[in-house]
């Protein structure tokens, strides 16, 4: 150990004990007055570096490292510096990874050690530095930049929070964990260091800023509504200062509302019709039953019809139609199977001269895929042609169905 610096640094830090009450005035009032201290203790703070002079006119200051310390400690809420050179301080964390495994490598396992000390401090000062910068965002934003006094101070200090934190998350991108890894490779302090303690605290960091921005964001819009309506409230006041015997009208008595009072929406906004929404089943039933109920005439008094004889000839010859239709449509399926060709409907039907309406054998052929079990309808592809329904918006009017196999 380097007895030298061991006393130093005991020497420094009995220095700041027993001039707090001196250092602390300084942190608070910026400056030094020095009419109330002893120039020795002065001269001695100013040799061992806590003080300094920026020019031969100037007034005694904090050195920055020592306010950095105290805000630091002390959570100071005017503390709004982030440190965010995390690119420099990863190429110093693979630079003492270098130096440890070649200390390894050549069994200089004293300075390996030292390396090893001095490469667990900088990763963990790394960490700290992350998460001391978040802490500062979320100290300021947690009490709305409380710090500052009006609307605008707080808009532009929400602007350069939302620019840190741009800033930082550029600098995390400088994360290359597949880097890192390499050069630990197989050790296993390095792992823990370079790879488990950093990807730690990254996926934390990254985390905790997203939560930083949705925050700022808010903030700024709440911001932005509270200036415009303070300004709304300064015009007002300015108009009555100039005009003192103004007084509000009757609105309501107006035939012509202005525009400012004049916000409300419209109370039937445009709509369409559209039957295939299944949400709306209930109401169109409703509606179809009033109005079947409203349209249904008055049932007059009718005689008894006289019973007639009923033709099965003609049943017979309807099924009969039917019977045919649907021969038809099988012969449709079995060509398209026989020539593995797509074939529309309408193109089978006028090559066979089919006498069916053409309403009815599109519906018969639809109906006939349906009628298929799902394990036969895997082997059709079924395409169904034609163009929206000018009106009644949702519904498709099919002008020709193609059939083909799949």
């Amino acid at each position: 150990m380097n007895q030298n610096l061991h006393q130093a640094g005991v020497k420094l830090l009995n220095a700041l004990s027993r001039h707090a009450d001196l250092l602390m005035q300084v942190y608070l009032s910026g400056t030094v007055d020095e009419t109330k201290f002893s120039p020795k203790v002065i001269d001695s703070l100013v040799q061992m570096g806590i003080l300094w002079r920026p020019d031969a006119d100037a007034d005694l200051r904090l050195k920055n490292v020592v306010r950095q310390l105290l805000e630091g400690s002390l959570h100071d809420e005017r503390n709004r510096q982030i440190d965010a050179n995390i690119g420099s301080a990863l190429k110093g964390l693979k630079t003492l990874a270098d130096h440890y495994k070649e200390a390894l490598q050549h069994q200089r396992f004293t300075e390996a050690n030292a390396h090893l000390s001095d490469l667990t401090e900088h990763v963990y000062a790394l960490t700290e530095s992350l998460e001391n910068n978040v802490r500062v965002l979320f100290s300021r934003i947690n009490n709305e930049f409380g710090y500052v006094s009006s609307i605008d101070a707080k808009i532009r200090e929400n602007q350069l929070a939302q620019s840190q934190v741009s800033e930082l998350l550029g600098e995390l991108e400088m994360f290359q964990f597949d880097e890192l890894s390499e050069i630990a490779a197989s050790n296993r302090e390095l792992r823990h260091l370079l790879v488990v303690t950093l990807q730690h605290s990254f996926s934390r960091v990254t985390q905790e800023l997203s939560i930083v921005q949705a925050r700022l964001l808010s903030l700024l819009g709440r911001f932005r509504e509270l200036r415009g309506r303070t300004r709304l409230l300064k015009g007002f006041l300015l108009h009555m200062e100039h005009s003192p015997t103004f007084a509000p009208v009757n609105y309501c008595g107006l035939s012509q509302v202005p525009m400012l009072f004049n916000q409300a929406e419209s109370v039937i906004k445009p709509a369409a019709v559209d039957v295939t929404r299944v949400e709306h089943e209930q109401e169109l039933q409703k509606l179809v039953s009033a109005i079947k109920t409203l349209n249904r005439p008055p049932k007059a008094y009718q005689p008894e019809r006289a019973a007639h004889q009923i033709h099965v000839e003609k049943q017979s010859e309807v099924e009969f139609a039917e019977d045919k239709l649907k021969k038809a449509v099988e012969g449709y399926f079995c060509q398209v199977i026989d020539t593995g060709e797509r074939l529309t409907a309408l193109e089978y039907y006028q090559q066979h001269e089919l006498e069916f309406d053409t309403e009815a054998w599109l519906y018969q052929v639809i109906g006939g895929y349906q009628g298929l079990t799902s394990e036969e309808q895997a082997y059709f592809a079924i395409e169904q042609s034609g163009e929206l329904h000018p009106i009644y918006n949702g519904n498709f009017i099919i002008r020709d169905v193609e059939l083909g196999l799949r």
